[in-house]
């Protein structure tokens, strides 16, 4: 719905709830600023949200390549860590 849609249909309510041509034209206005501001805000959430998810994304590759180096020095603990964690999740699942 556009801003001109939105101040039409904002007066013509104000109008058939029994306000005077200036009131209703108060409030379509009021209405219009609001949905501007309503705009504005759902863009600087979108640009917070984006930030964080490639923030988020870094610190998962980050931890990924930690993983892997730990498992390149020590292979044996890495076996020993991931078959235990088979069997629990093997007994887990069963019941």
């Amino acid at each position: 719905m556009s801003t001109d849609d939105l101040r039409s249909g904002a007066k013509k309510t104000a109008t058939s709830a029994g306000a005077t041509q200036a009131e209703a034209e108060s409030v379509a206005d009021h209405v219009a600023s609001l949905r501007e501001e309503i705009d504005g805000l759902r863009h600087s959430i979108t640009d917070i949200a984006n930030r964080q998810m490639g923030r988020a994304q870094d610190k998962a590759m980050e931890k990924a390549y930690e993983a892997e180096d730990a498992i390149r020095k020590n292979p044996l603990q890495a076996v020993a860590i991931a078959a235990g964690l088979g069997f629990l999740f093997g007994v887990f699942t069963r019941r």
